[in-house]
């Protein structure tokens, strides 16, 4: 389960890191540049950390990232914000929560 939660760390890392440009350079959002730039680049630390065997920060670093993420995109999703990004994002930040704990619990 570690292994699927470093993947999911990668991959959600850049799938934010890419959206937060794109809504910078769509519609100039620099919240959502720096917003994104950060998440982005700490899911891929996660992802980094628990590749590097420093699996517990690493895990802990995915969690609180992908709560926040969750917890900020599928409330707007869930009002009717549209798949992109709040519906992408906020079902990706609960597959991320839950991946997380499965991966805690079988450590």
């Amino acid at each position: 389960m570690i292994d699927y939660a470093r993947l999911f760390y990668y991959v959600f890392g850049l799938i934010t890191l890419i959206g937060g440009v794109q809504a910078f350079v769509s519609i100039g959002s620099n919240a959502s540049l720096i917003g994104g730039g950060i998440s982005g680049l700490l899911l891929l630390v996660a992802g980094w950390l628990v590749q590097t065997q420093k699996v517990l920060p690493g895990l802990i670093l995915g969690l609180v990232i992908t709560l926040a993420l969750a917890g900020m995109f599928l409330p707007k999703f869930l009002k009717g914000g549209g798949w992109w990004p709040a519906g992408v994002e906020g079902i990706l930040g609960v597959v991320g929560v839950v991946l997380t704990v499965l991966a805690l619990l079988k450590r």
